[in-house]
């Protein structure tokens, strides 16, 4: 405590590196020292060449890492937007070093009556809580970040090679849009997509991790020098770091369960708001939640039989009956994820468009979706299906990542609302509905999920809804199947389908185009469930 005391009083700090942020990256850099003189600092390399100099109000310094930072000089303050004219890399011997400059820092510029601090992208992360602190409860983002700091998960992700194929090439095809450009991966996990960024030809990539996967994502960077010189890894939430520059594209995997669960998506709006110049790119761009109903006797019946460990009136001597009913609930309360056939829809699907260029954070808090289908066969509606795809509208080539049924399975799968009360349906009825997606402290919605089936035959037109069913559902709590799908026996005139997005899809028009699918054969006989519930 009595060296940070001292080192508190200092004037001189010696640098183990320092750079101009513009020098060309082949060019070396060389020791040198900061210096604090009256109401300016002075940096100058060890050829006492001075890199920066001037008065502590036109300097910002940013911290990289436990010892990097960089000192920017704030240039004209045009339409009252902080801008930068010239910056230096600095890098201290230690940690305690670092600390006391940083300290001595804003120690001198309250000496001279200076006001440190509120840059729009706000400095002040430590003594301020975050905005991702005030809506997300402590214990979940530490379970989140614990989860994505280890690295047998990042594998997981890595080896969905559907996911990771699909980023490469989207950025590798477009490499006009990120060739000399800066670029921000937000939430970067292991490091992949900044590496992938460098390697079309990024000026840099600043890859913001708020877990301890940051550390691990720095040696596999400093693995790769040739893309690492460029890669610049900073260990944070990106609604708290600081930036020296803007970005001209934003890379991301931000998408979980059903396209919103875990809430990144709003961090990513987030960045896009503190970071991205007027005119840049996000990668994705655009994501589309796909929904229709399905009929699954199989999946009802496994979930309805859960709660039969609950009919037992005599287990050592105790009933155990009065609990049936909220275990029955309970386990109907937890979506399904999966990978089904896509012939137990029996509807065409509609989707849900979240241009992520252009929503507000905000907006994503709650989630109200109507839904509409018409039905193509006779069955027992069990609930709604849903998945997702990701749009990357590269200037020279797009991209869809898809997790449909029937393509190639990702580590996401597909998810499954299931109804504790089924709907029956005929060929040609309307079937409506709505769902209604609340987010939550725990990174995640509250699903609520209501799907009618209307009146149909003679006087349908006057008629209103014949059955009617709903169900609430935890998105954080979900019964993780993923079972790869089940064989059904194909008609004669039917044909295996593949769920593919729309390739030449014009995102801007409402009237976008529906995934085409085969649909189901009628259910086979009901008499078994209907019995079950009976008991139930």
């Amino acid at each position: 405590m009595d060296l940070v005391e001292e080192k508190r009083k200092q004037r001189e700090f010696a640098l183990a590196s320092v750079s101009e942020v513009s020098s060309s990256s082949s060019s070396s850099s060389l020791s040198g020292v900061a210096v604090f003189a009256g109401d300016r600092l002075q940096i100058r390399n060890e050829s006492n060449l001075i890199l920066l100099s001037a008065h502590l109000t036109d300097v910002q310094p940013f911290r990289l890492g436990p010892i990097e930072s960089v000192c920017m000089v704030e240039g004209s303050d045009a339409d009252k937007q902080t801008s930068y004219s010239s910056g230096v890399a600095i890098q201290f011997r230690n940690v305690e070093e670092s600390e006391a400059f940083h300290c001595v820092f804003q120690q001198w510029k309250k000496e001279f009556n200076v006001q440190g601090g509120n840059l729009p992208n706000g400095t002040n992360v430590i003594t301020s809580k975050s905005k991702f602190d005030e809506k997300i409860e402590s214990s979940s983002a530490k379970m989140y970040f614990h989860y994505y700091g280890q690295l047998l998960h990042q594998q997981n992700m890595l080896q969905d090679y559907v996911r990771t194929g699909t980023y490469y090439a989207a950025v590798i095809e477009n490499r006009s849009d990120f060739m000399g450009r800066v670029v921000v991966d937000v939430g970067a996990g292991s490091g992949i997509l900044s590496l992938f960024a460098a390697q079309a030809g990024a000026k840099h990539v600043y890859a913001v991790e708020a877990s301890e996967m940051a550390e691990y994502a720095r040696k596999l960077i400093a693995g790769n020098p040739i893309l690492g010189q460029r890669i610049t890894v900073i260990k944070g939430k990106v609604e708290d770091v600081e930036l020296p520059e803007r970005a001209d594209i934003l890379i991301s995997e931000p998408m979980g369960t059903l396209l919103v669960n875990e809430r990144m998506l709003e961090s990513y709006v987030i960045a896009r708001d503190r970071f991205l110049t007027p005119n840049g790119k996000m990668f994705p761009s655009v994501g589309r939640i796909h929904m229709a109903p399905f009929s699954d006797e199989y999946l009802f019946v496994e979930i309805a039989n859960k709660a039969l460990f609950w009919q037992q009136q005599n287990y050592y001597g105790v009933d155990l009956t009065p609990l049936h009913g909220t275990a029955f609930q309970g386990y109907f309360s937890q979506p399904v994820v999966d990978a089904f056939d896509p012939r137990l829809l029996i509807a065409a699907p509609m989707f849900h468009v979240i241009d992520f260029t252009k929503i507000k954070e905000e907006e994503l808090y709650e989630i109200d979706i109507p839904l509409r289908f018409i039905a193509t066969v006779g069955a027992r509606l069990h609930g709604l299906a849903c998945w997702f795809d990701v749009l990357f509208n590269g200037s020279t080539a797009r991209r869809w990542l898809t997790t449909a049924p029937g393509s190639p399975t990702t580590h996401w799968y597909q998810l499954r609302c299931v109804l504790s009360q089924p709907i029956y349906v005929v060929a040609g009825q309307e079937i409506t509905g709505r769902m209604h997606l609340i987010a939550h402290t725990a990174q995640s919605y509250t699903i609520y999920l209501t799907l009618s089936a209307k009146t149909w035959g003679p006087g349908a037109e006057q008629g209103g809804i014949l059955q009617t069913s709903s169900c609430k559902l935890d998105l954080k709590e979900p019964y993780y199947r993923m079972s790869q799908p089940q064989a059904y026996p194909l008609n004669q005139d039917q044909q295996p389908q593949v769920l593919l997005p729309t390739q030449d899809i014009n995102i801007q028009s409402q009237d976008l185009d529906e995934v085409e699918m085969m649909h189901q054969p009628s259910p086979k006989s009901c008499a078994q469930i209907d019995s079950l519930m009976q008991n139930a």
